[in-house]
């Protein structure tokens, strides 16, 4: 091992770091990388041998293709599959565009503009193809220089075939990668539909409208209204765990003082100030209470001394007594019944006499 360290030595390292820049992989058209395709000597056959013995005279291209939509960790962790496949690999990754995506597989959450500026950022991709193929023929393999096809094993069937790699598999020519359990663009669309509603209410939260996320006038404003529940939930959360300790203590004297004030709420309507309300109303309780007497006293029931009985007041029951006023006409009982009324007076106040007018009140 170099164990120079020399002033000039650590002068030239940092130098190199200063001047080391890292880019963007290339496009398949752009004059670089038309360049490095044209000084590559595709005569030079290269097998699989040889090219994982580390012998190969030139650098080994290998092609990588997908849709590589959402791009994620199941993605990068295929390129750099791809790219540790042999020493000294240069990785070309083709991406189908929308229309071709669209028509063999289904709709993308990406666009392929997006899809293709995503895997020119990965740091395991030297060379980027737009609007790849679905299947490989031997004029793509030729123009390309594409010494190996790296993918996962599994077969791929289109309309003529039953798997598409097959006959690169047949030449020697395949190299396979690899699947992350656990982790695909399916599994995540998946994840975006099981859990909708919380998508909706964070990016409503964050200023977008009811119409960027096709949804109903009525479906926005319930979700706004969730938010700011689950937001006061939050809210009373922080408080109760900022209280800590103090919470119990804070409690118990919640409980203490509520007690307190119902107890003195009670008070106010204790014995004493019931026996006072019963005292002062009394008089038009029983006038209330007390049915006028029938003009013919033994077919209508009165009430006796004793119905209500005042003894634990200390006040005794009123007195009964039944008065006629003197100035009922003479003695002609139809005319006295006709044209008279007399009542039982129960009240400190003076004697009324009703008069009648065809035996009507």
């Amino acid at each position: 091992m170099n164990c120079d360290f020399t002033p000039n030595r650590r002068r030239s390292i940092f130098e190199m770091k200063l001047s080391s820049t890292c880019g963007p992989a290339l496009f398949s058209d752009e004059p670089e990388a038309m360049r490095i395709r044209d000084a590559c000597d595709y005569s030079q056959k290269i097998t699989y041998e040889i090219a994982k013995s580390g012998r190969a005279p030139r650098r080994i291209r290998v092609y990588a293709d997908g849709i590589y939509d959402l791009f994620h960790q199941g993605h990068a962790r295929q390129l750099l599959q791809a790219k540790n496949v042999f020493p000294n690999v240069y990785l070309i990754v083709g991406v189908c565009s929308d229309a071709m995506t669209h028509s063999k597989k289904g709709r993308t959450v990406m666009n392929d503009e997006e899809r293709y500026e995503a895997l020119r950022h990965c740091r395991y991709v030297d060379e980027i193809v737009r609007d790849a193929p679905w299947e490989l023929n031997e004029d793509y393999v030729k123009a390309h220089k594409i010494d190996f096809i790296a993918h996962d094993d599994i077969p791929y069937e289109s309309q003529n075939s039953n798997d598409i790699y097959a006959p690169w598999k047949a030449k020697g020519m395949f190299v396979a990668t690899e699947r992350t359990e656990g982790v695909s663009t399916s599994d995540i669309v998946a994840r975006i539909v099981r859990d909708y509603d919380i998508y909706v209410r964070r990016n409503l939260a964050r200023g977008y409208s009811a119409k960027d996320l096709n949804i109903s006038y009525l479906s926005e404003k319930k979700i706004r209204l969730q938010n700011k529940m689950h937001d006061l939930k939050d809210k009373g959360r922080r408080v109760l765990d900022t209280i800590g300790e103090r919470k119990d203590d804070m409690i118990a004297k919640w409980e203490e003082k509520s007690r307190e004030f119902i107890e003195n709420f009670l008070l106010l309507f204790g014995r004493e100030r019931l026996s006072n309300i019963w005292n002062e109303s009394k008089e038009k309780i029983l006038s209330a209470l007390s049915p006028p007497v029938s003009p013919h006293p033994p077919a209508s029931p009165t009430s006796s001394d004793d119905e209500f009985d005042f003894s634990e007041d200390g006040m005794p029951p009123p007195i009964k007594s039944q008065r006629i006023d003197d100035s009922t006409p003479p003695s002609s009982s139809s005319t006295s019944r006709n044209n008279y009324y007399s009542v039982d007076d129960y009240s400190d106040e003076e004697d009324v006499s009703i008069p009648m007018k065809n035996g009507k009140l």
